[in-house]
């Protein structure tokens, strides 16, 4: 661009010659003359550098306007979402869960929550300790009301009552092959079903024979292997006076009502005997067998038991009884009621090859209608670790003579210098049964049982041993059918 035209001075002071010809025209205009053209005076150009912009348009402002909400609305998102769950992870994103337990104060769970809790902040754990009566029922029914737990303890033999709550895990919880290697057998029949697994056994438990110390050593006789040494030690230990009223039962077996655990037991003689207990016709005469024996120690006139003594596991722990079936949990039951009292535990005595005993335990498992059921299956999964089952021992042990036996293959060693060893060790040859006691269901059990308990009440008057097992067969599958899946 020219210089010199930018710059070139412009006069300010208009001169003579060039106002003359202007007043000239005003005086022609006023005085009615010819109108001469006024001069039009040539403006200089003014450089595109100088010259001002239009003013913007409206729709550029709103385009403006809206580009800046969208920058600071994808701050605020980007923050709320990549930043702050970094550093506030508790507070977004919380699910709390309601877990049912049975037997273990929060205490002793709540070490276990804590350490759950500090690897996914984002999940609350709310611990509550159920009373066992009528608990099954008042489970499903606060869960079809839709505010029952997210995760809860259940019975091993519960599975077909609770086919349409439990929530079958994935593989990332635990593979099959995982459970399969990791606990016992009993758990692999119990708690897969249909090729899914429902259930994350905490412990094992197995039924053992208990034997009064200071009675066996007074009679110089060392625990019963077979059943046939089981008999002969009953008799030889049991005392009767004058009256041939028994004042120290020799062993508790015969009877129905006042037997601790007395349906597992008659269990633990069917499966010997070679009784399908799931089919009892297909072998009726091992079940005639079966009730025949268990019936004949409260028949006289070589009773050792009869309906007038107290409970089995009041009169062990009076000291009263040589012989006494039962789980661990006795053990502390036992113990309250008469801490002096020495007692062992053995295996129960066996058939020639048929060593088997009966397995009753409880598992944790994960509701269908949770609403948070993938932080349900976390929780089940860290349940599921060595860690985990050796730190809840150890907070059970902190209360009493020692924790749930566990229920991992791997962990039955180091129990061997506990009380809690004889139950572990008769795990690889346990089964489970649906005539068992202390389950409290109102269903399956609860009608299995008053099955067999009109069995061996009809052999004590006198109904023979077969008609017993046809008539019990028969409850049994009008049961079953009730619960097929």
């Amino acid at each position: 661009m020219d210089e010199n035209m930018i710059f070139k001075p412009i006069n300010t002071v208009p001169q003579e010659a060039d106002i003359q010809p202007a007043r000239q025209s005003l005086a022609q205009a006023s005085a009615g003359g010819p109108e001469i053209p006024p001069n039009n005076p040539v403006i200089a150009p003014v450089p595109s550098e100088l010259q001002s912009s239009p003013p913007p348009s409206i729709l550029f402002r709103i385009l403006k306007i809206l580009l800046g909400i969208a920058i600071v609305l994808g701050i605020i998102f980007f923050v709320y979402n990549i930043i702050l769950p970094k550093f506030f992870p508790s507070k977004i994103n919380q699910a709390t869960l309601t877990y049912w337990g049975l037997f273990e104060d929060a205490s002793v769970i709540a070490p276990i929550i804590v350490d759950f809790e500090k690897e996914h902040p984002n999940i609350k754990i709310e611990y509550t300790k159920q009373d066992l009566d009528q608990y099954r029922d008042k489970l499903v029914t606060r869960s079809n009301n839709g505010n029952g737990p997210d995760i809860f303890r259940f019975h091993n033999t519960w599975v077909p009552q609770l086919s349409e709550l439990l929530l079958p895990l994935p593989q990332s919880v635990i593979s099959k092959e995982d459970f399969s290697k990791n606990y016992y057998p009993v758990v692999k029949t119990d708690l897969i079903k249909n090729g899914a697994i429902y259930g994350v056994p905490l412990q094992i438990d197995t039924l053992n024979l208990f034997i009064n110390r200071d009675l066996f050593q007074a009679a110089g006789l060392k625990p019963p292997g077979t059943w046939i040494e089981f008999v002969k030690y009953a008799r030889q230990l049991t005392v009767k006076d004058g009256n041939n009223n028994i004042k120290t039962a020799g062993a508790a077996m015969g009877t129905f009502s006042n037997i601790t655990h007395a349906p597992n037991i008659i269990s633990m003689l069917f499966v010997q005997n070679g009784v399908n207990l799931n089919d009892i016709s297909s072998n009726l005469p091992a079940a005639a067998e079966a009730l025949n024996f268990y019936s004949s120690f409260a028949l006289p006139a070589e009773n050792v038991w009869d309906d007038t003594l107290d409970e089995s596991i009041k009169l062990f722990a009076s000291g009263s009884l040589a012989m006494y079936f039962g789980y661990s949990g006795d053990f502390f039951t036992i113990k309250s009621m008469n801490p002096n009292l020495s007692f062992d535990i053995y295996s129960v005595p066996s058939l020639p090859g048929q060593n088997a005993t009966i397995a009753s335990y409880w598992a944790e498992g994960a509701s269908v209608k949770s609403k948070h059921q993938k932080e349900a299956l976390l929780f089940l999964q860290y349940l599921t670790r060595k860690e985990t089952a050796q730190k809840l021992f150890t907070e059970e042990s902190k209360t009493r003579n020692f924790g749930e036996p566990y229920a991992r293959v791997d962990l039955a060693d180091s129990l061997k210098d506990s009380i809690a060893y004889p139950f572990v060790g008769a795990a690889p040859s346990a089964v489970s049964s649906f005539f068992v006691d202390g389950t409290f269901d109102n269903g399956l059990n609860s009608q299995m049982n008053n099955n067999l308990s009109s069995a061996v009440d009809s052999m004590l008057k006198g109904t023979s041993p077969q008609t017993a097992a046809e008539t019990l067969s028969a409850g049994v599958s009008t049961v079953l059918k009730q619960y097929a899946q």
